[in-house]
């Protein structure tokens, strides 16, 4: 399921942006869900929302806390999320670009810009995809939103995150997951843990905190390794 998020203190434009997209998916059997927030304030006040969205429209020009400064707190978590500003002002388009934002659309030009800004993404979002013949049935993943992965006997768990965190199993060793995921930023940080960098919040005391809470363990002999290898990581992006 893609997850979108549409941030603007004017209903008026929350709603035009959701009715835009509804056409836009309209026949192309995907599923999707779309959140309101009114401020940047409203979209962060729940922590899991940096991460949680593939794709985010954000107004630049809002009270309490503006797109600006929301979308620096996003990219704080390293998230790979699309951030699309909507604006009126164009001499705002310099700032969305120091935080990686994938267009820069206007408000009054939204029914031409916007069906095109979602097929880039859409584009984009097709090369972090892979499909795994899970236990409940085969299922195509968008990388970013895998969590880790963790070895348990005979099987792998994925934790996942959708509209909520969820877990799906296989049979599968996880040097072998790790092969197939070398190239979208994975670390194994333990013999049983394959964890997504872009979801690491920081890495101390021989554990690696998570952007949602939770901590993993590092062994302490591999721990120097993992430290560096995310440092190489961040310097990366």
């Amino acid at each position: 399921m893609l997850r979108i998020a549409i941030c603007d203190d004017e209903e008026y434009y929350r709603n035009k942006i959701h009715t835009l997209l509804d056409s836009w998916f309209a026949g192309r059997g995907m599923e999707y869900a779309v959140s309101l927030f009114s401020s940047g304030a409203d979209f962060l006040s729940e922590k899991e929302n940096a991460v949680g969205y593939d794709v985010v429209f954000m107004d630049i020009n809002m009270e309490e806390m503006d797109g600006i400064d929301t979308a620096k707190r996003i990219r704080q978590f390293h998230s790979d999320t699309c951030i699309v500003f909507v604006t009126a002002f164009i001499s705002y388009a310099l700032e969305g670009y120091k935080v990686n934002a994938v267009r820069y659309l206007m408000k009054d030009t939204l029914e031409a810009a916007l069906p095109e800004c979602m097929d880039a993404i859409l584009k984009k979002m097709q090369v972090r995809q892979v499909t795994f013949p899970f236990v409940e049935g085969e299922r195509t993943l968008y990388t970013d939103n895998i969590l880790y992965v963790e070895s348990r006997k005979h099987k792998s768990f994925f934790s996942y995150l959708d509209n909520e965190i969820v877990n799906y199993q296989i049979y599968d060793k996880l040097d072998h997951i790790e092969q197939q995921l070398a190239a979208y930023g994975f670390l194994r940080i333990h013999k049983s843990f394959l964890v997504n960098m872009k979801h690491i919040r920081k890495i101390s005391n021989y554990a690696v905190l998570m952007d949602w809470g939770e901590t993993l363990p590092v062994p302490r002999l591999r721990f120097q390794a993992v430290r560096e290898a995310f440092v190489a990581y961040k310097g990366a992006m």
